[in-house]
């Protein structure tokens, strides 16, 4: 018997959009069809984030946290776990990219650079405008997606997005 707890129903009932994947996977993690049927839901990879940034998300799936600070991409969460779920350490960890959003102050006027203070590739800049506060630019092709930005930004307003597949 399966006992897999339904997670698209309790998604659903919770407000949800029917997703049956957590919020944001572990670097190097398989593709979540592969992943939610083998992972045992141990905890081993959460113990062994010396961020802390992983969590026992929905269903208690593992899931990345980027509000608790950002992936230094070390490998323990891989290392830590028996079962396959994770892919050679020779690819890149995902495909995902930040993007600011509505809050972001200084849409509001203010002079706010927290996000490339805590961007370690250095893939947020600022570029001057005339009359205006300075707005954020995201170089893609330096952004690894780490999160660093997430957890530095003061009022919410950047989320880790995966890459659109072409």
């Amino acid at each position: 018997m399966d006992t897999t707890p339904d997670l698209s129903r309790r998604r659903w009932l919770r407000g949800g959009l029917g997703t049956d994947r957590p919020a944001q996977s572990l670097p190097w993690a398989v593709p979540w069809s592969q992943f939610a049927d083998r992972c045992t839901r141990c905890g081993d990879c959460v113990r062994a984030c010396p961020e802390h940034i992983i969590i026992n998300a929905d269903g208690g799936f593992p899931a990345i946290d980027f509000a608790r600070g950002e992936c230094t991409f070390c490998g323990d969460c891989a290392n830590a776990c028996s079962e396959p779920l994770f892919r050679s350490r020779d690819e890149l960890p995902w495909q995902q990219h930040a993007t600011f959003g509505e809050p972001c102050l200084t849409r509001r006027g203010v002079h706010c650079r927290s996000c490339e203070d805590g961007c370690e590739p250095a893939a947020i800049r600022f570029r001057p405008r005339l009359g205006a506060v300075a707005q954020p630019e995201l170089n893609r092709d330096a952004c690894n997606g780490c999160g660093g930005c997430v957890a530095a930004c003061p009022v919410g307003a950047i989320e880790v997005v995966k890459e659109e597949q072409a």
